[in-house]
């Protein structure tokens, strides 16, 4: 595990980090901290820099990588370049390097509203904070969702540290720190802040080249609230290729125990006559990603529907493609058997999506719609798609991401130690398998679907109905005990809404195409 010590910005405490605490236990301990007068810190009689360093330091474990958003990620800059012997590596969300403009420092908010904002702060905190939280929201894409959450949560009591923590705000140059970082560093700017402009990058890449900077699409300064999933999937890869050593590595879960395919084609071939019934989510997204389809093939174009199942998007396809060839593959033979039944002209194989029996660039289109989530190897998925897409071929993609059933889980984590929830993977970690195949990525796009049940049972019945139950291995064998039962439920009606229980799906849309190698003759 890495020491990650977790330093929020200004108008909030360390309860901020509420959206990214879980994924990244994953691979961390978490040190939360209060900066001084915020939260349940003592406030400082004056929230000078140094001091309020000194506060942070004292309670840095070994050996820390710090990570801080907007204000906090401006002090961990600071700490970094001060104890380079002592902290390990640094991560920035939303923080500039100034964040009041200047001559030779254009990318940064104009002095004069900075100075407005300050002054209306001290004249009437209550009314400002408010004005701040849609600040924080602005320009988001999904800013209304984004400020209510923002907006319910509590910003504790203000202090004299907070109008002094603006002006130290209003005049830090963090440039001279963020040039001597010699540590790995990655800083995530919002493409859509109304703080910070994303234009910060390029003066911070000019500035130190060593430090990676990442910019996350259509996001608002409060980035970790907005898409938290894509956040920690892009601090789980940094902490992965530029600060864990391989010993470390082994010792963190970040690569999961592999599926049982066995399992996997039993349960969906048990729920062949059961699937269709409760899939309606799944019908959605399918549809989604068959709207991205292209309107027409070659005649005599080989169109592979990639985990079939019970072939309700490959009777689409074939209508779509009436002069294609269409093939529906999966590795349930129970759902080729149902699928064959409704429409026995395609041809249906069954085979295991990593090992495909179909020559070299023989496929003109691949549709999947969410079934790559039960493979166990991604690059060893996307080399075997990539062998048989022709060049100029097409992979359109749906699957599920990471924060997939997070309310399941965390009820789970509550109960006991055992594997409850299968696990998926992040879309940086398709991407890449994607990228490692040679294939060109087109687009990604990620979305939160959430359903709702006013009983939980209703919820495990339809899982079990689609045969996408734990199958995991790592789960617990025989019967779960009556009194963990009790506590999972339990736990779980803590993220009761006035909607019922929600269950999120994160889903993943994702387009792709073999390139065209051209050959030049001298």
């Amino acid at each position: 595990m890495i020491n990650l010590v977790l330093i929020h910005g200004w108008g909030c405490d360390s309860r901020t980090w509420q959206p990214l605490v879980e994924s990244l236990q994953r691979f961390a301990s978490i040190t939360l901290i209060d900066l001084p007068g915020f939260g349940a810190a003592e406030p400082l009689p004056d929230f000078l820099l140094d001091e309020v360093l000194d506060k942070i330091a004292v309670q840095l474990p070994q050996d820390a990588v710090v990570m801080g958003w907007s204000l906090g990620g401006m002090l961990a800059v600071q700490l970094a370049a001060r104890f380079p012997e002592r902290i390990r590596a640094v991560i920035t969300l939303a923080a500039n390097l100034k964040f009041v403009a200047a001559s030779d420092y254009p990318a940064a908010m104009a002095a004069e509203i900075n100075r407005q904002f300050n002054q209306g702060f001290a004249q009437d905190p209550q009314a400002t904070l408010k004005l701040f939280c849609g600040l924080l929201a602005q320009g988001d894409a999904d800013e209304r969702s984004l400020l209510k959450q923002l907006r319910r949560q509590d910003t504790g009591a203000v202090t004299q540290n907070w109008l002094q923590a603006l002006q130290l705000l209003t005049a830090l140059d963090n440039r001279p720190a963020f040039a001597r970082l010699t540590q790995p560093g990655m800083h995530l700017l919002a493409e859509k802040d109304a703080l910070v402009p994303v234009a910060a990058a390029e003066l911070m890449a000019q500035i130190n080249s060593r430090q990676e900077i990442h910019i996350v699409e259509n996001t608002a300064h409060a980035l970790h609230w907005s898409n938290p999933q894509i956040v920690s999937d892009v601090i789980a890869r940094f902490v992965k290729e530029k600060i864990l050593s391989g010993a470390e590595l082994d010792a963190i879960p970040l690569n999961e125990t592999p599926l049982d395919k066995k399992k996997v084609a039993r349960s969906f071939s048990r729920a062949a006559a059961t699937y269709d019934s409760v899939a309606q989510l799944q019908r959605d997204i399918g549809a989604q990603l068959f709207a991205q389809l292209p309107d027409g093939l070659a005649a005599q174009s080989l169109v592979l529907d990639l985990g079939s199942g019970t072939g309700f998007f490959t009777r689409q396809l074939a209508a779509k493609y009436p002069e294609s060839q269409l093939v529906g593959l999966d590795i349930a033979e129970g759902m080729l058997h149902y699928a064959a039944q409704q429409q026995k002209e395609i041809a249906w194989l069954c085979s295991d999506a990593e090992l495909l029996p179909l020559a070299d660039n023989s496929v003109d289109l691949i549709f999947s719609s969410l079934a790559i989530q039960w493979c166990n190897n991604l690059p060893q998925l996307m080399t075997e798609l990539a062998r048989v897409l022709k060049p100029g071929g097409q992979l359109h993609i749906a699957t599920l991401g990471l924060h997939t059933l997070h309310e399941l889980k965390s009820a789970w984590q509550q109960a006991d130690n055992y594997v409850h929830v299968n696990r998926f993977q992040s879309s940086l970690d398709i991407v890449s398998a994607i990228k490692t195949a040679h294939l060109a990525v087109d687009a990604v796009q990620q979305e939160n679907r959430v359903l709702y049940y006013e009983r939980l049972s209703e919820l495990t019945r339809e899982l079990k109905a689609l045969g996408a139950h734990n199958i995991n291995t790592g789960k617990q064998e025989g019967l779960t005990s009556r009194s963990r039962l009790l506590a999972f439920k339990n736990a779980y009606e803590l993220s009761r809404t006035a909607q019922g229980l929600p269950a999120t799906y994160d889903v993943i849309y994702l387009t792709a195409n073999k390139q065209t190698v051209h050959k030049h003759h001298d």
